[in-house]
This record gives structure tokens, sequence and C-alpha cells, in this order.
């Protein structure tokens, strides 16, 4: 059964447009990180004495990727970002903010991963929101000192919860921040925005058209100055209206194995509820812990395996029971040079039934609960192989420094390294690609160069490299991953 499993994934990789999908999913999440970074950066360029009643500006940049995919094929791309904001705040009390994004994809002929070559993307609008703090609001206007903080924030935001396992996404929506004393409650209602990158890459447009309802809510405590901890539960609804339904219906043989394009419908409902806690542990120990459940109900495959032939079976709702974990402890050395080390843990639990951990055509087996681990969440999981946080343990060691803190041109270059370890939770269950029954899928290095040249201009480079291990069944050649890119502040 499982030869026959891992055969029929190579097979489904070679003659549908998974591979397509499985190539762009995981480019997807390969630059989520880094973009993010740049976005950071450049907002916190930003003097904080432009922020008082208006400012504007934006940033532009350009960047060159060279990415080896699981086939070992070599995509060289060419990227660039113009983006610009505008703050709009009247007394720290009302707070509008707008930022947009517009992008151009230069693909090396025949190096789109989505086979559609050079792309325009945008002008598309990343945020948009209006924020009010009533308890601002009655310091300045009616005098009043309240005990009780609440923050209303209504539009398009960003949703980033405790270490970022469950959630991490932008979404249409509104958020409202309810504080006393030491206790705070935030809750959440939206839908996720358009672009949001799906985590079942087999659905329909799943990169560039996902609605995801979002609604839930957070308690954090802060026990004691070092210390916060949290709970929250979280709902996850699958407003996706497009199924597959081929026409006409195709089939092709190899290996002796029929894979059709089957009909297929797509609904996801799952809910998280989690706990954790982040803070420091003396001064020089900085933490996150978080841990998670999820259930929920979820379509079945739409077909199965019988023998070496995969044929059609009716989609059935089952029940969904998974867990993850993620925890990341940061020493601070307090030295000249900011030094920083870093030892992270994640893992997630997988389904042993499935084909792909995190897609339903070739998902969860009708007539059992799917035990794989899926959400809206972003963990930092490396550059070069960029699994998805499910059914995955990882290890992640790394160090940064700012080696030459003295010297007036380089005492902003930052410079890193990060290994990682990687395997699956459960042997027997798959990834999403072609996997053995052994844990051990390889080894990571991430190596990275962060240097603000000045106040407006930034360069950074990052290099991976991924050895495959036992567990990985299309090759074991190294994977690359190269990323140099020039940011303008404006």
């Amino acid at each position: 059964m499982k030869n026959g499993l891992a055969s029929l994934w190579v097979l489904i990789l070679a003659t549908s447009p998974v591979l397509a999908q499985t190539s762009v999913d995981r480019f997807e999440r390969q630059m989520e990180h880094i973009q993010r970074e740049q976005v950071l950066q450049s907002d916190e360029r930003i003097p904080a004495e432009q922020r008082a009643l208006f400012d504007y500006g934006g940033f532009a940049a350009f960047n060159f990727f060279a990415i080896d995919d699981l086939n070992q094929s070599t995509h060289i791309l060419r990227q660039t970002d113009l983006s610009g904001y505008a703050r709009l705040n009247f007394d720290d009390v009302h707070e509008i903010f707008i930022r947009g994004l517009a992008r151009y994809e230069d693909f090396n002929s025949g190096d789109s991963f989505d086979n559609e070559g050079d792309d325009l993307v945008g002008p598309r609008l990343k945020r948009a929101f209006y924020r009010f703090n009533l308890q601002h609001y009655l310091a300045v206007y009616e005098g009043q000192q309240s005990d009780l903080g609440l923050i209303f924030t209504g539009g398009r935001q960003l949703a980033h919860w405790a270490t970022g396992l469950t959630l991490d996404h932008e979404f249409d929506g509104i958020t409202l921040e309810a504080s006393l004393g030491d206790v705070t409650l935030t809750g959440l209602a939206g839908v996720t925005v358009p672009e949001t990158l799906d985590f079942d890459s087999s659905r329909p447009n799943f990169d560039d058209d996902t609605r995801r309802g979002l609604f839930g809510g957070r308690l954090d405590w802060q026990v004691v100055p070092e210390h916060k901890v949290y709970v929250y539960g979280l709902v996850q609804r699958d407003y996706n209206q497009e199924d597959f339904d081929p026409d006409p219906l195709i089939q092709q043989r190899n290996m002796g194995i029929a894979v059709p394009l089957l009909p297929t419908r797509y609904e996801y409902d799952s809910h998280y509820i989690g706990f954790g806690s982040q803070g420091n542990i003396t001064d020089k120990i900085v933490y996150g812990v978080e841990a998670v459940y999820e259930g929920g109900d979820a379509l079945s495959s739409s077909f199965m395996l019988n023998g070496t032939v995969a044929t059609a079976v009716p989609q059935t709702s089952e029940n969904i029971s998974a867990f993850a974990f993620h925890s990341h402890f940061d020493y601070l050395f307090h030295d000249a040079n900011r030094t920083r080390a870093t030892l992270a843990v994640v893992l997630a639990s997988g389904d042993n039934d499935r084909l792909s951990t995190s897609n339903t055509f070739g998902g969860n087996r009708s007539g059992t609960d799917d035990h794989a681990f899926n959400a809206l969440g972003l963990i930092y999981t490396g550059v070069a192989f960029a699994p998805q946080v499910s059914n995955l343990l990882m290890v992640r060691g790394g160090v940064s420094t700012f080696p030459l803190p003295e010297h007036s041109w380089l005492d902003r270059l930052q410079i890193g390294a990060n290994v990682f370890v990687y395997n699956k939770l459960n042997a027997n269950a798959p990834i999403n690609e072609p996997t053995g029954d052994q844990h051990y899928l390889g080894t990571g290095l991430d190596m990275f160069v962060n240097w603000q040249l000045s106040s407006d201009m930034s360069l950074a480079v990052r290099y991976g490299v991924f050895f495959p291990g036992t567990a990985i069944q299309t090759d074991h050649d190294a994977r690359h991953f190269l990323f140099t890119g020039f940011t303008y502040a404006f």
C-alpha cells in the first residue's frame, strides 16, 4: 500500500497540475518571510516624530531570486516592488492607515512556477484600516481617566496571534481589544484577503482567491512583568466556492497506475484551542511557547487507491483531530555586537492515510478522522526547503551578530545563520512531496546578511541549502535558494 501511494505521488506530480501547485505553494512560502521582513524594516525607519499627525512615504525594493525546486530545476526571478503608505492620526484617538503594493515579476524564459511567465501583480491594497482608542478619547475630549482600555480596528489589517503558529495573515474585518489592568481580551471577526496563500494547494486558485472566515477571541494575562500567559479560541470557516470539475475527464497512465483527474469538492471547517506563554527568563533569555489543538470537520479525498489503481469514491465529511506546538528561546549576550542565539522547536501532527498532508485531493480517507494539522499561521521553516507546518518535527538553531559596531559604515551590518533538522512527526504519514516511511527529511542551512546602508537604503542577502534525508524520494541532491534585495525607503 505504501509503495503504491509513493508511486502514485510521483505520477501525480509528473502528469497533472499538482506539480505546478506544489511549486507555487513552496515558492510563495519561501518569499513570505522575506517580504514581511522588508516591510517591517521599512516601517521601523519612519522617524517617530513624523507619526504625530500625518505622514506618508513608501519603499522600492529590487530583488533577485535563484530557487531550486523539488525536481532540481533552477528558477530565476527578478522582482521589483513599489509600496506606498499614508497615516493620519488625530490626538492618538483616531487613526487611518493605508498601504498599497505593486509588483513586477520578471522570470527567465520557462522559469515561472505557474507557467504564466512574467506578471504584473497589483496594485494591491495591503492595509487599509481605521482605529479608535476609547481610553484616549475620554482623556483628551472628556477629561476622564478610565482604567478600561478599548481599541477598535476595522478594515484590512494583519492578525498575528501568539507565536504565529495558528494565525498570521491579513484579513478584512474588525478587531476589538479590551484591557483592564493586567488582563487583555481581544476579539476578531473577518475574512481572509483574496490573495491569501491557502494551505490546500489542490484547490483551484488557491494562491490568489482564498476566502476563509475567521472568528475568535484571545485572553492575555500579564501575570508578572516578565511573563504573559494566554489562551485563545479560533474558528475558521471555508467560504471558498470553486470546486474542481475537469471537462472532459482526463485519464493518464504510467507505471501501471491509472490516475484520473476527478471532480473534487472542497470544504475544510476547523477550530483551534490554544494556550501558551511569552516573556523573558532573566534579562538574557527571551522565550515563546504555544500549543494548539485543532478540531472541526472536512471533506475526504475524491479517490482512493486500490492496489495500483486510483478509483473515484464519494466524498464524506470527517472529523479533524490534530495538534501542533511551537517554542523558541533567544539568548541575548548583551555585548556591543548585539549577538543573539536562538533555539526553536516546531512539531505538528500528520495523518497516515493521506497522500498529501494539506490537500483535499489525495487527502484524508473517507471513514477516518483527519489527524493532519493545517492552519493559517506563519512559522519560519527555512528558505531552501520551507515545509508546511503539518506532519513536521523541526529543530532550528541560529545565531546573529553585528560584527563591526565601531565602524561608521558597517555598524548596522548584521550577519547570521540558522541550521535546521527536519523530520516527519509520523513516519507513515505524508508531507507535500513524495516521501517514504522514514522520519528523516533532511538538514538545512540558511545564512543571511542585513546591511542598513543609511536611514533610507538597505541591502539583504540570503542563501539557503537543503540536503535531503532518507525520507525524500524525488532525489538526494542539494537544493539551493539565493535571494538578494535592495530597498530604498522614502
